[in-house]
């Protein structure tokens, strides 16, 4: 992966495989967020009382957010200090929080649920997928070879 245009580093040494690593485990986690946003915009739709401007909007603010997370993941990949600190904290607290307050709030309030519905099992599904890549990439980031790739970047 490391060979290819998105993820080759400015430098002349390219990024060690754990940043490669890393950058995958966000594009995977960015993909199960988009899955999830498109099945939960599908589920919303099938309602006959779907507000679809609310739905518009909220796809646009969202399709932003991870546009904008995929051009800090390019970013760290590159080697910038300050982009995988954004990650760490943006992707691997807040983000996983925000993963895991809803099941979690569901699974305190209506307690354990065993029914499974097409829909809610492709939900959990992309939501698993997505926390396991978060939590691939994030200590991907801070292993030995990373944290000597990200030492001697200068960030611009």
């Amino acid at each position: 992966m490391t060979g290819t245009a998105l993820f080759r580093s400015s430098r002349a040494s390219d990024a060690p495989r754990s940043v490669a690593l890393a950058a995958a485990g966000f594009v995977v986690a960015l993909l199960a967020g988009v899955g999830e946003a498109l099945a939960r915009a599908a589920m919303t739709l099938e309602r006959p009382d779907a507000d679809v401007s609310s739905l518009v909007i909220g796809s646009a603010v969202r399709g932003a957010i991870y546009l904008i997370v995929f051009a800090i993941v390019v970013r760290m990949t590159r080697g910038d200090r300050a982009a995988r600190l954004v990650l760490a904290l943006g992707i691997g607290i807040l983000g996983l929080a925000s993963l895991l307050v809803e099941p979690l709030t569901t699974l305190v309030t209506d307690g354990l649920d065993l029914s499974v519905t097409p829909s809610s099992l492709a939900i959990g599904t992309l939501r698993t997928i997505h926390v396991l890549a978060v939590l691939v990439a994030i200590p991907a980031m801070y292993a030995p070879g990373a944290r000597a790739y990200f030492a001697r970047r200068v960030t611009a």
